[in-house]
C-alpha cells in the first residue's frame, strides 16, 4: 500500500536542517527546521519521478515547469538553491530515500518530458543549430512578450540611472544614447544585429534619419518589427531581414550596433563575430556592442534548466573575452560603460508586468512557459544584484580611422 510516512522520516533524517518545508499531496508535510524559508507543494508522485530520471536541477526544473512541484515564492526559493548547501546524500541514506519515494508512488507513471523543453542536437553554434535555438526562446507570441516588455516591445537592458521614471523612458533613453555613442546622422546607413522587433531600427530612422538594416533569426519577430516599422511611417527607412551575421557579405555600414545578442555567439564563435562585424563597418564606422557578461571567470556556465528551458546554448562571456575578440579583428575600444544596476531595475518592471497579467500570458503562451518566464525574469534580476553578471554597452572602431577619446565607466 502506497505511504509517504516513510518519505517524510527520511527527508527529516537525511536533510536535519532544513530552511524549507515540504507539502506533499496527501496533505502530510515535512516542517522546516529554520523559519522563513519557502514551501515546495509537491502536487503528485510525479514530482518524485522527475527527480528520480534526472537528479539535481534539471530534475526539479522538470518538476516545476510540468506543474508537479510548485513554490510559495520564487525569490525565497531561488535564495536557497544559491546559498543552501546540505551534505551529499549518498549510500545506504540515498538508497533508504529513494525506496521511500517508491513506497510513496514515484514509479506508478513515467513522467512526460515537458513541451517547453528542447535539447538542441548539432554542432554548437552553427548556424543552423543557433537558428533553432533562438527561435526556441523568441518563436512562441509576439503578443506574449508585449505583455511584459511594454509599448517599446524592447527586449534589453533599458535606462533608468539617467531621470527615467518609466520603463518606456528608460528604453528611449537606452536607444538614443546607443544613437549618441554611433554619432548617427541622417542618411547613415546601419546594420541592427539582432533586432527584436526593430524598436532601436524605428527609433534611429523615426530620431536620427539613418537608413537601418535589421537582422534576426526569428521571422516572427520580423514580421512584427516590419508591421511596427510601417505604422511608424519608417517602413522606406527599415528594412528587416530574417539573416544570420555571417550570411552577410558584400554589403557595408557606417554604424553597427548589437544590443542584447552577444550573449547567443559563445565562446567558440566569438572571434569570427568579430570578423564578420568588422568586415560589414566602413572605414571610420562605429560599432556599439551592447551585451551580457559573466563577472566569474570558472564554474559559471549555464545550468541545465537555462540551457533547456531559457537560453540554449546561450552562454555570456567575460567583457575581457568580447574585448580580445574585438581587438583581433582590428578594432580599437573607445568607450566602456557598464549598467548592471539598470537592468536589474529593468527585470523588476518586466516581473511585474507579467505577473499582472499571468492570465492573458498562459492563455497564449500555456501554463509551461508562463512558469519558465517567472523563474528566468527572477534568476536573471538576481544575476545582476549578486555580482555574477553585468551588461556592457562597449563603443570601437576599427584601427586606423579616427577614433575619440577612450573611457571607461560604469559598474
Amino acid at each position: 500500500m502506497l505511504s509517504t510516512a516513510p518519505l517524510r522520516r527520511e527527508i527529516q533524517e537525511a536533510l536535519p536542517d532544513r530552511p524549507f518545508s515540504v507539502q506533499l499531496w496527501d496533505g502530510t508535510s515535512v516542517p522546516p527546521t529554520r523559519p522563513g524559508g519557502p514551501t515546495f507543494h509537491l502536487r503528485s508522485p510525479l514530482a518524485l519521478a522527475h527527480a528520480l530520471r534526472a537528479p539535481g536541477q534539471l530534475g526539479l526544473g522538470r518538476a516545476y515547469v510540468s506543474g508537479a512541484i510548485d513554490v510559495d515564492d520564487i525569490d525565497l526559493t531561488l535564495g536557497l538553491l544559491d546559498d543552501f548547501a546540505p551534505a551529499p546524500i549518498a549510500g545506504v541514506r540515498r538508497a533508504r530515500l529513494v525506496t521511500a519515494a517508491v513506497r510513496a508512488g514515484a514509479l506508478l507513471q513515467v513522467p512526460r518530458t515537458p513541451a517547453a523543453e528542447l535539447r538542441p542536437h548539432g554542432k554548437r553554434h552553427t548556424i543552423a543549430r543557433d537558428r533553432r535555438a533562438t527561435r526556441h526562446h523568441y518563436d512562441i507570441s509576439n503578443d506574449f512578450f508585449a505583455l511584459f516588455l511594454g509599448e517599446s516591445l524592447t527586449y534589453s537592458c533599458a535606462i533608468f540611472s539617467r531621470g527615467a521614471t518609466t520603463l518606456d523612458q528608460a528604453q528611449f533613453a537606452k536607444r538614443e544614447l546607443i544613437c549618441t555613442k554611433l554619432g548617427l546622422e541622417s542618411g547613415h546607413r546601419v546594420l541592427d544585429i539582432g533586432c527584436g522587433w526593430g524598436s532601436f531600427a524605428i527609433h534611429a530612422a523615426q530620431e536620427h534619419g539613418a537608413h537601418v538594416t535589421g537582422i534576426t533569426l526569428s521571422e516572427p519577430q520580423a514580421q512584427g518589427a516590419r508591421e511596427r516599422a510601417e505604422a511608424a511611417g519608417v517602413g522606406d527607412l527599415v528594412d528587416i531581414r530574417v539573416a544570420d551575421y555571417r550570411e552577410f557579405s558584400g554589403e557595408r555600414f557606417d554604424a553597427i550596433s548589437s544590443i542584447g545578442m552577444i550573449e547567443h555567439v559563445g565562446d567558440v564563435q566569438i572571434d569570427e563575430y568579430a570578423r564578420c562585424v568588422a568586415a560589414l563597418l566602413e572605414p571610420g564606422g562605429q560599432l556599439l556592442n551592447h551585451g551580457i557578461a559573466r563577472l566569474r571567470h570558472s564554474g559559471t556556465t549555464p545550468g541545465p534548466f537555462s540551457e533547456r528551458y531559457v537560453f540554449p546554448d546561450g552562454d555570456p562571456l567575460p567583457l575581457s573575452r568580447v574585448l580580445r575578440a574585438l581587438e583581433l579583428a582590428g578594432f580599437a575600444t573607445q568607450h566602456v560603460e557598464g549598467f548592471a544596476d539598470d537592468y536589474a531595475e529593468t527585470l523588476r518592471h518586466w516581473e511585474r508586468s507579467l505577473d499582472a497579467h499571468a492570465a492573458a500570458a498562459e492563455a497564449l503562451v500555456g501554463s509551461e512557459r508562463l512558469r519558465v518566464w517567472r523563474v528566468y525574469l527572477r534568476a536573471a534580476r538576481r544575476g545582476f544584484e549578486n555580482g555574477f553578471t553585468s551588461i556592457y554597452q562597449v563603443r570601437a572602431g576599427l584601427v586606423g580611422a579616427a577614433l575619440p577619446g577612450s573611457t571607461i565607466s560604469g559598474a
